[in-house]
């Protein structure tokens, strides 16, 4: 039996044990031998809870057992995951992580040193949550180029945008109710102002082209400025609007960002609507295909986490590659990229706006005083100095079409 320690008994460290214990036999039989926690660790005692004959206090308990060769990390945020996974692999045991913050941080350090023990990190539960991402592009994809990454990252804001485009709600409306759902946290900062598909974009682009992005070189911009008057427009034209993590090489240099965007029912995203999440990944060879599924949740995560158990267990003192180098990849300005751009203006500037912008399509949504445009492609530093000269300039949303 391979034995394991799970670090954080919170949402998704019980429901790992949970998948463990429902799904043991058939774990047993796809990792070729039996799967049992023999810790989990943390703060709290859990005295109606079985586990609470393996929960231990000290992680010291954990490193020095030389039983455990796999830990589990779900505590979430770096401190002490750092510390408590990189003690962990130097001493030898792989580790399977579902922290985003973990691994969009300290992702290149921690695969290198997994590299040089012979063990395993692994961390598929990290972007997507259930949705099988991570490995694909490290096994899967492998003979292509990866020319572009479009992702749909965070179930939250894409709940908000499809219930305020379905009833016509405003976001702080929304937002109220997505947290008496539970579908949006008490501080929905993280969620709602893409600072959470940010870090999961830093992470796809890292394992796309082999080098390490910080995602805090990434434009990062919320949906909290979206309206229902947006939607009167995007209905107009056929539109939908959702928030993309998006990354592309163009001439060998790589852009980045997180952004609501406007697409199309051409775009294989249009349809993904409520708390899924969908990542589409353009290869040069291969074209586009698409990952879809549940990106959050208890069991949707777990059950990832447990596909990095086995994988860890089939592969012991194998180390599986992982091409991930500590040498830094420069993001382009987000000034350089070319987009286009869909305008809320006041209708008393319509024809300054014919003067300056190359052929802008008007939509009129019916709403008093104001009109909407759409641009051609141009740099957002284009875009930004010409507005500027707009007093009447009211809101944009990038367009994917």
């Amino acid at each position: 039996m391979i034995k394991i320690a799970i670090l954080g008994y919170g949402t998704v460290g019980s429901g790992v044990v949970e998948v463990l214990n429902t799904n043991a036999a058939l774990i047993a039989r796809r990792a070729g031998q039996e799967v049992g926690v023999k810790y989990v660790l943390d703060l709290r005692d859990f005295p109606d809870d079985p586990v609470q004959s393996k929960i231990v206090h000290d992680f010291q308990v954990i490193l020095d057992d030389p039983e455990v060769d796999i830990v589990v990390e779900t505590m979430g945020g770096t401190k002490p995951a750092y510390e408590y996974v990189k003690r962990s692999l130097q001493g030898g045991k792989s580790v399977c992580t579902s922290n985003k913050e973990l691994v969009a941080a300290y992702g290149a350090e921690l695969v290198h040193i997994a590299k040089s023990r012979n063990v395993n990190f692994l961390f598929e539960a990290s972007v997507g949550g259930g949705i099988p991402i991570i490995r694909p592009l490290n096994q899967s994809l492998t003979a292509d180029r990866i020319e572009q990454i479009n992702g749909i990252l965070n179930g939250t804001t894409n709940y908000i945008l499809t219930k305020m485009a379905r009833e016509g709600s405003d976001f702080e409306d929304v937002l109220k109710e997505a947290q008496e759902l539970g579908y949006a946290e008490k501080d929905p900062t993280a969620d709602v102002e893409g600072f959470d598909a940010c870090r999961k974009i830093a992470i796809l682009t890292s394992l796309a082209y082999g080098q390490q992005v910080d995602y805090e070189d990434i434009y990062t911009e919320g949906i909290t400025k979206i309206t229902a008057n947006d939607f009167k427009y995007a209905g107009k034209m056929g539109a939908a609007i959702k928030t993309f993590g998006t990354s592309k090489k163009i001439g060998g240099r790589l852009y980045a960002m997180v952004a609501p965007q406007m697409i199309k029912s051409d775009n294989p995203l249009f349809a993904v609507n409520d708390v899924f999440n969908a990542v589409c990944v353009t290869g040069n060879m291969l074209g586009d295909v698409m990952f879809y599924g549940k990106g959050a949740g208890k069991k949707a995560t777990a059950s990832a986490v447990v596909s990095d158990v086995v994988d860890a267990v089939k592969h012991m003192n194998v180390n599986v590659m992982t091409i991930w180098e500590d040498e830094k990849q420069v993001v382009s300005p987000i000034g350089e990229m070319k987009n286009r751009f869909f305008v809320r203006i006041r209708k008393d500037e319509k024809e300054k706006v014919e003067e300056v912008f190359e052929n802008p399509e008007f939509i009129d949504a019916g709403i008093d005083g104001e009109i909407g445009f759409l641009t051609e492609e141009m740099a957002e530093d284009n875009f930004e100095k010409t507005i500027s000269g707009f007093d009447g300039f009211l809101s944009r949303i990038r367009v994917g079409f």
